[in-house]
């Protein structure tokens, strides 16, 4: 636990109802800043009547700010507009051949 703490450098929570959000900036071995976002809900649990809290979380690396920020930014503007954002989701990086955007789907992650 204490190495875990040593890592972390700023923490800001927003609390939204039954759920909570964490931005918690890290650093890694070699001083290199990312982000962890964290959604956790607290639930109950029937069989044993005690509450708990389900936690889901995605970590963000530096190199992927810009791309993040921008598919996030034109989707809340989706929501608040209805205009369609420009840029697509996903885009293929170079290297990787072919063009244009990556057919996902959340099963496909699933089996991953």
């Amino acid at each position: 636990m204490e190495n875990q703490d040593k890592n972390e450098v700023l923490s800001r929570a927003v609390k939204a109802g039954k759920r909570t959000y964490f931005f918690d900036v890290k650093s890694t071995k070699t001083e290199e800043l990312y982000l962890t976002i964290t959604e956790s809900k607290r639930k109950f649990d029937a069989e044993t009547g005690n509450f708990f809290y389900e936690k889901h979380k995605i970590f963000l690396y530096k190199e992927d700010f810009d791309k993040f920020q921008n598919a996030l930014s034109g989707v809340i503007d989706f929501i608040r507009t209805g205009k369609v954002p420009e840029e697509t989701m996903f885009e293929q990086e170079s290297g990787f051949g072919g063009e244009g955007k990556i057919d996902v789907s959340f099963e496909d992650l699933d089996r991953a």
